[in-house]
């Protein structure tokens, strides 16, 4: 598997996130980054692939295991990642603000992050992008207790879901464990 330790990232976009993931592409490989890119890979491209069709290619990747993380890009954000969260195991977040990402990788652990190209600024997607891949799961809220295992817990249940499961079981989620967790105020803020 290539992980964000070795840094190594799939990338992907539509033609609509062309743009985007070009700016992020550039700004990563400055800092080390190995990018591998499955598309759209060219303005001129005369038959880019449609947004879900990327989307899935990129699930599958993460699905496979071929990959810990991706970064896909349209031109909302919204269409690709319904695509790729097709795919078994895959956690995809949209994020318009570095809040956001971190967020989605510390406490939901996404695993393919999209931005939509028509509503995040270029450098607003390097900035999301540098917060995104600096962190896990769990990451500034050490303080938090049972915020790590509850969270950890939740992405577990979410893997081991099985729709038919569900319904036999009138709707209700098989459960794996729980961890007691409240609402906290953290006390390193000023």
């Amino acid at each position: 598997m290539k992980t964000i330790k070795d840094k190594q990232i799939l990338v992907a976009a539509d033609f609509a996130g062309f743009p985007l993931k070009e700016v992020v592409v550039e700004h990563i490989k400055k800092k080390g980054w190995t990018v591998t890119d499955i598309g759209v890979k060219s303005e001129d491209d005369e038959n880019p692939e449609m947004f879900h069709r990327i989307g899935l290619k990129t699930g599958a990747k993460i699905s496979e295991g071929e990959f810990e993380r991706a970064l896909i890009f349209c031109g909302t954000g919204m269409g690709i990642h319904i695509a790729a969260s097709k795919c078994p195991g895959v956690f995809a977040g949209v994020v318009e603000s570095v809040p956001a990402a971190l967020r989605a990788i510390t406490g939901n652990n996404v695993n393919v992050l999209a931005m939509g190209a028509f509503y995040v600024s270029p450098q607003m997607g390097k900035d999301i992008v540098d917060a995104y891949l600096g962190h896990n799961l769990g990451d500034g809220y050490e303080w938090w207790p049972n915020f790590y295992e509850f969270h950890e817990l939740a992405c577990d249940e979410l893997n081991n879901f099985d729709y038919e499961k569900f319904k036999a079981n009138g709707f209700e989620v098989e459960k794996l464990g729980d961890y007691p967790l409240e609402l906290k105020e953290n006390p390193n803020t000023i």
